[in-house]
């Protein structure tokens, strides 16, 4: 299984199963990825926090089958709780995140990524 290292904004989080959670990001070097990231919905996962959305964190994945996995994640923005304080950066927000991610092919947007950040 090979490791990556990658830097990314997180666009949008799915329920997968009962403790697990797909994480859509905005990455560096790889453009749109959807990983799966394994018991962040639990009350005792060590990085549940980092993989909100409009957090930017530096992640370590392994490449899977269909979706990669996140094994380890660090804050390097922490933009959500001053973002969902006010309803119209929320909204700002949302609407920044979600024409970022239809706007992405699936090859590297740094351009995409340094402008969304």
């Amino acid at each position: 299984m090979p490791l990556y290292r990658e830097e990314g904004v997180v666009l949008r989080t799915q329920k997968l199963g009962e403790a697990d959670r797909i994480v859509t990001l905005l990455t560096l070097n790889h453009g749109l990825l959807r990983a799966a990231a394994k018991g962040v919905r639990r009350t005792t996962s060590k990085f549940g926090a980092r993989l909100e959305p409009f957090m930017v964190a530096a992640l370590q994945l392994y490449e899977g089958r269909s979706l990669d996995t996140i094994t380890q994640a660090s804050t390097l923005g922490a933009y959500g709780p001053h973002i969902t304080d006010d309803y119209e950066r929320y909204r700002a927000a949302s609407a920044m995140v979600e024409t970022a991610e239809r706007l992405t092919d699936a090859g590297p947007a740094p351009e995409q990524y340094r402008l969304l950040v």
